[in-house]
């Protein structure tokens, strides 16, 4: 009988982009290299991307710095709000703030995004089948990392709001058998030196 195997997910959020989001700046490609050489040493069985430039681009340079790993695009690794909260699911003092955040999610944005959330659930997360652990990584956007951490958290489905990580940062989640999911680590930024660190967070939070 096949048994299951551990699967080590490697998130990683896209490199900094232009204000447009239609491409890398100079520093999302720098980014995007130095993570892809750190990850030279994993035992990567793929990379799954979204379907958006700034997503692309980065999965595409990491790949150059990597022996062959076969990219996959994805539209369930893509941009788009993964649970809209009701009010009263909302810690009471926070609910306002987070509910003007998501006002302008669109029709569709709320109809497709949480479908779209639980296919990633079932595509990335989880012991896999079989004798050998797995390891993929998946190149995507804030809001996806956030929810898959807060999944491996047990945490509410609200909660992935408030789960910010920046450009290229990696984060790694263990779901082994017969035990619960880990975050290993995240928003890890060893990779990269300081001037390319915590972009896209506010001046405030570079530390």
């Amino acid at each position: 009988m096949t048994g299951t195997a551990t699967r080590y997910l490697y998130l990683a959020r896209h490199g900094e982009a232009t204000p447009d989001e239609s491409e890398l700046t100079e520093n999302g490609r720098q980014q995007a290299v130095l993570l892809g050489r750190r990850l030279r040493d994993a035992p990567l069985a793929a990379v799954h991307h979204g379907p958006l430039p700034r997503a692309e681009q980065t999965a595409r340079l990491i790949g150059d710095q990597l022996s062959g790993d076969p990219l996959h695009r994805s539209e369930v690794a893509g941009d788009y709000v993964p649970h809209m909260p009701q009010r009263e699911e909302l810690p009471p003092d926070s609910a306002d703030l987070f509910l003007r955040f998501l006002s302008g999610a669109s029709a569709e944005e709320r109809e497709h995004g949480p479908a779209l959330a639980r296919r990633a659930l079932d595509l990335f997360t989880g012991p896999v089948d079989g004798e050998e652990d797995r390891h993929e990584l998946v190149v995507t956007h804030n809001f996806l990392v956030a929810w898959l951490v807060r999944e491996a958290m047990y945490a509410p489905k609200w909660r992935w709001l408030g789960l910010n990580h920046c450009n290229a940062a990696l984060t790694v989640i263990r779901y082994a058998p017969d035990r619960p999911a880990s975050v290993l680590f995240s928003n890890d930024m060893r990779h990269l030196p300081a001037e390319l660190r915590w972009t896209d967070f506010p001046p405030e939070f570079h530390i």
